[in-house]
């Protein structure tokens, strides 16, 4: 059976008590490595984070998934050394399930975001 590991990217919200916010998800396979994240979650920093803040998470999140920059498992790793007082990286977590769409969605929803989710209100 295949191997998936993943990573995944926090906005930090208040460093001093570790709370951050999952926004992403690097995953690699066998085919590469693949960057996902949370357009909805990226917006909602707007809220928590000054206008220049929130616009710099959103600019190094899309640069990492759009210019394919992260060509190797030795680039995730770096990237989970290297973290700054608005973003970091999990370690490369591995578990052992097939490398699927279905497998690299479940990752996305369990740990990033899930838009199938509903939330009520509460009477």
């Amino acid at each position: 059976m295949n191997s998936l590991r993943y990573s995944i990217i926090y906005a930090v919200i208040r460093p001093e008590i570790s709370e951050q916010l999952s926004v992403g998800l690097i995953i690699v396979d066998n085919q590469g490595i693949e960057v996902r994240y949370s357009q909805k979650k990226l917006s909602l920093l707007q809220g928590v984070f000054s206008e220049k803040e929130s616009k710099f998470i959103s600019r190094v999140i899309n640069s990492l998934q759009r210019n394919k920059s992260l060509n190797s498992v030795d680039a995730v790793n770096y990237l989970t050394r290297y973290s700054n007082n608005l973003i970091t990286v999990s370690p490369l977590q591995t578990i052992e399930i097939e490398a699927s769409e279905q497998s690299k969605n479940w990752l996305f929803r369990n740990y990033v975001y899930d838009s199938t989710q509903k939330v009520g209100k509460r009477a």
